[in-house]
């Protein structure tokens, strides 16, 4: 497999023809693709101190090279002293050149910066066809300037695919390069 091409062009000049192989696809629009890639941090600590939420956004727009949003409560929730409307967290949605650009970023440089990292586990599919993959620490990203965070936090990546199954949406994300454990 050539990792020098650009994600996006492998995928669609060798995935592709690999995935229908594989299962059998009549049509091209048939088979699985990466629909969007979405980067999630709750900061619960936010009650306290507002600029948390904030410096979450700053953090997740510079890894994502697109603009955060903060997320806010739904609901008021007495025992966590949230009331409806407060910023709680971040969330920022990449699609087309953007997501393949971050999903690149991910594999080849942020993900082998866990310590002591052997693969991501299998076990994060939701039984249509998504991944989720949970982040402890937002300083693996090379994006991320370690002598500006004012606390390490962790975040959520959900990978969203037009698979129908998990045994496609994991034959699609091992052939886009993710390393999952053996």
């Amino acid at each position: 497999m050539d990792f020098s091409k650009k994600l996006k062009d492998r995928y669609r000049d060798e995935i592709v023809a690999a995935l229908k192989e594989e299962f059998g696809y009549k049509n091209n629009l048939e088979v699985p693709r990466l629909k969007k890639i979405v980067l999630s941090q709750g900061v619960g600590e936010a009650t306290a101190d507002k600029k948390l939420v904030d410096h979450a956004v700053e953090e997740l727009s510079v890894i994502a090279g697109q603009k955060a949003v903060m997320t806010r409560s739904k609901k008021d929730i007495s025992n966590f002293k949230v009331r409806k409307g407060m910023p709680i967290g971040a969330k920022v949605t990449l699609r087309g050149t953007q997501m393949y650009d971050f999903l690149e970023r991910l594999i080849w440089a942020s993900l082998p910066r866990i310590r002591d990292f052997n693969g991501i586990k299998s076990t994060g599919f939701d039984g249509r066809g998504n991944y989720n993959l949970g982040v402890g620490e937002q300083i693996i990203f090379p994006e991320i300037n370690i002598d500006k965070v004012s606390k390490i936090t962790g975040m959520d990546i959900t990978l969203v695919t037009t698979a129908n199954t998990d045994k496609e949406a994991k034959s699609l994300l091992e052939k886009l390069g993710l390393p999952f454990k053996k």
